[in-house]
């Protein structure tokens, strides 16, 4: 029973996940922590993990989770099914795609999503930092080493664009904050 539902919690995540793994962080949330497959605290670290792995996040958490829950199987299991939507649809947008070039309601639809995506990167990255540097909601207690480290990571990212064209790259930023996160919280 665990395989069926590791493969509809993760196949409700990559059907209904838009603009990337940023933007499935809060669905991957609810479907972990309604079942109880997490904490948390575990998975809020498993995203950072994800994030400095290769390959894609949504897959690597999946994988995880259902390596947690079910081994291997259950890894193969949750993998498949976070997969599988994105695998269908890119499929089937190419055949659709190759027959509509220049399309000006394709490009229409495309460009509607933009702002969607957006707003759900941006509304999943204020939730962590007022989640983990503020404090959970109705018990204020703020993380001063968290506030710290996020806005000397702002301010690097931010600064950066004013000396160099196209900023710092995002690897080298998550390298970054990954060694100050091993500096400021490897001994807890």
């Amino acid at each position: 029973m665990i395989y069926l539902d590791l493969f509809l919690g993760f196949l409700k995540v990559g059907l209904f996940s838009f603009g990337g793994a940023y933007g499935a962080i809060p669905l991957i949330r609810d479907v972990v922590l309604s079942r109880g497959w997490l904490e948390d605290d575990r998975l809020t670290d498993m995203i950072a993990v994800s994030e400095s792995t290769p390959g894609p996040i949504m897959v690597n958490l999946a994988t995880y989770v259902g390596s947690s829950q079910a081994g291997f199987p259950g890894a193969l299991t949750a993998t498949a099914a976070v997969v599988l939507p994105a695998f269908t649809v890119i499929l089937l947008l190419m055949i659709l795609f190759r027959r509509l070039p220049g399309s000006p309601a394709a490009d229409a639809a495309l460009g509607g999503l933009k702002p969607c995506v957006v707003g759900i990167v941006t509304a999943t990255g204020a939730s962590m930092i007022l989640r983990h540097c503020i404090g959970s909601p109705g018990a204020f207690s703020p993380d001063l080493s968290a506030l710290i480290l996020t806005a000397a990571l702002a301010l690097v990212y931010f600064g950066s664009r004013r000396f160099v064209k196209r900023g710092i790259s995002p690897i080298l930023l998550i390298g970054l904050s990954a060694a100050a996160g091993i500096v400021l919280y490897g001994g807890k």
